[in-house]
């Protein structure tokens, strides 16, 4: 039996499959993604090691459409592989204020997460379109849907309430937080390897989309991502926390809604501050200062938005790093906890460079009062476990 993880977009699908023997969740035996599924787009498969180059998906004319003979691929490649699928699980990045928890699919549900989609409306859609094509494809077997807002519903009021009219709070106006699969498995994954995570933990999930997050005794106590995807720390695209008076004041110059969309989600960032590319590792081995300023404002926002989490917190025991950039870039690591030394933070320069994201290590120096860890994350054996754990409580008529 296996578990299909998903994360379907606009015009990719991205997946993960996990095997499961005796009701525990394995490592991931296959993992990859299919692009070009836009319309008129030409479908690529890449899987497995990054470096093998994409197989091109053949379209024929009577074909539905390009997503259904990805789905077919997709299908091909787990029988394959021996594996009979007991659920597919889908990343959704909205669960609203009611979905705190993994919940299986029904048409009931679909409604209810579809209301949810002016919240996030360049996630939501796609992540829903892409649950009703699979449960086409596979109408008997079970569609779980993840929600990446649910770690955060252990947040307090006051966190994720915003200074605006209470009538616009009841519509559902309030800090949600993200990444909050990811950060489940960090914390997982610390748990099961120092007894300090159970007191004041900072993680930090950094790559095109980036975000701090908070906990305290394994719940989430706060994080910089807000109402919407946008806010806390500069990304590869996106601006993070700005002044709404400059939005105004384009406004004001005539930018309409689609401008203003386009700028804060794929025009800013590291690429709109460097003016050359997304892409750290590219910013990295540039020599134009324009590369050097975006890295040094990332890295300040960083140090910024985490001191603001020690601070509620009062203090820190544990500090974490995941995502492409939090667990590739040593150099990152290291300026932010040299900036961190007044709290005790001290790093092993060996072991940070050592630090390559393929397994979980800790990088902290022996008189460090602070334990800081590079864990690699993995959103989707969290959403197969919970997928595995819903199967079976519906199975057991104990449940």
């Amino acid at each position: 039996m296996a578990i299909l993880s998903i994360n379907a977009g606009s015009s990719s699908i991205k997946f993960a499959l996990y095997p499961v023997e005796n009701g525990k969740v394995g490592s991931a035996t296959w993992t990859g993604d299919v692009q070009g599924l836009q319309p008129g787009g030409k479908p690529v498969m890449r899987s497995g090691d990054v470096q093998q180059p994409p197989v091109a998906i053949a379209l024929n004319a009577d074909d539905e459409s390009a997503f259904s003979v990805a789905l077919a691929r997709i299908d091909h490649e787990v029988q394959l592989r021996g594996r009979s699928l007991q659920a597919v699980a889908h990343r959704i990045v909205h669960g609203g204020a009611q979905f705190a928890q993994s919940i299986r699919i029904t048409a009931r549900i679909l409604e209810e997460l579809e209301k949810l989609s002016a919240l996030a409306p360049l996630h939501q859609p796609h992540n829903l379109e892409g649950v009703r094509k699979f449960a086409s494809y596979f109408p008997d077997i079970p569609q779980i849907a993840c929600f990446d807002t649910g770690f955060h519903q252990t947040m307090s009021a006051v966190e994720k309430r915003l200074a605006l009219p209470r009538s616009l709070s009841e519509q559902g106006i309030r800090r949600y937080g993200f990444h909050g699969l990811s950060y489940r498995y960090v914390m997982q994954m610390l748990q099961k390897s120092t007894d300090r995570s159970q007191g004041r933990v900072v993680m930090a999930h950094l790559g095109n989309g980036s975000s701090v997050c908070a906990a305290y005794q394994g719940a989430s106590v706060a994080t910089s991502m807000g109402y919407s995807a946008l806010d806390g720390l500069m990304m590869g695209t996106r601006c993070g926390s700005l002044d709404p008076g400059v939005l105004l004041d384009l406004l004001r110059q005539g930018w309409s809604r689609t401008d203003l969309e386009t700028l804060l989600y794929k025009q800013s960032g590291l690429l709109g501050v460097s003016g050359l590319s997304a892409d750290m590792r590219t910013l990295r081995t540039c020599d134009q200062p324009e590369a050097q300023q975006a890295i040094d404002l990332y890295t300040y926002r960083l140090r910024k938005e985490m001191g603001g989490l020690i601070a509620l917190l009062q203090g820190i025991d544990v500090l974490a790093f995941t995502g492409g950039i939090g667990e590739h870039d040593a150099v990152i690591r290291c300026e932010v906890v040299q900036s961190m030394q007044w709290l005790g933070c001290h790093l092993d320069q060996d072991k940070n460079l050592a630090a390559c994201g393929q397994s979980i290590q800790s990088i902290h120096a022996q008189n460090s009062t602070v334990e800081i860890w590079v864990v690699p994350t993995d959103e989707g054996r969290i959403a197969a476990q919970d997928a595995v754990r819903i199967i079976s409580a519906a199975s057991d008529p104990h449940e």
